[in-house]
């Protein structure tokens, strides 16, 4: 059985939302990702892991969704089996991973983008911040005009990672409404069964 370690709220969320799609079962673990018992395990000390029987913990959420989309094909969750639908969504996660990610970086832990204590410094770094995450969600906005999901006509492991990363713009002081697309994007997917399974499970909303 699959083990998911995951700390609530995080992108760990989407392979969380992959695994109830699945309908598989698996086991759901709490962690603090600083915690030392938890790195005695992932001395990356990071969220999502996750440990396939005999696997070995194995970490990013990009591999991981790649991962249960290839372990479970029936769940229809990667390509259509095109050359282009497998670039298309690759092309996603990597956007996903290496831009909309790292956007948010300086936003959640400022502290480490500043040699500077300072509150002010702090709060300049979450400034800026703001125009990075801007510019990905604006992007990710034009292309979600007038569809429902990121690759093709069908749901795929790179939503519920879009999902996630999304739902933290709800912190931000731009409302999320102001991208509609990806507005409209989000709010469908937060009426999905197998998405508020795992927000619940999370304890988060």
């Amino acid at each position: 059985m699959i083990k998911l370690f995951y700390a609530p709220g995080t992108c760990a969320l989407a392979p969380h939302i992959v695994l109830e799609w699945i309908g598989e079962p698996y086991e759901l673990l709490h962690v603090k990702p600083s915690d030392p018992e938890y790195q005695k395990i992932n001395p990356l000390g990071q969220v999502p892991a996750m440990i396939d029987g005999d696997s070995g913990v194995m970490n990013q959420a990009d591999a991981l969704l790649k991962y249960l989309a290839h372990k479970y094909p029936n769940a229809k969750l990667g390509d259509n089996g095109t050359l282009q639908d497998a670039y298309e969504l690759d092309r996603w996660l990597a956007f996903l991973t290496g831009d909309v990610h790292p956007a948010f970086f300086p936003f959640f832990a400022p502290q480490r983008y500043t040699t500077n204590d300072s509150e002010t410094d702090r709060q300049s770094v979450k400034q800026a911040s703001y125009r990075l995450i801007d510019r990905v969600y604006q992007h990710l906005d034009k292309h979600l005009e007038s569809k429902d999901y990121l690759v093709g006509d069908r749901r795929t492991i790179a939503d519920p990672y879009t999902f996630a990363m999304t739902r933290w713009g709800n912190n931000l002081p731009k409302s999320l409404s102001d991208y509609p697309n990806l507005y409209r994007f989000y709010q469908h997917l937060r009426e999905d069964t197998g998405v508020q399974r795992a927000m619940e499970q999370q304890g988060i909303h």
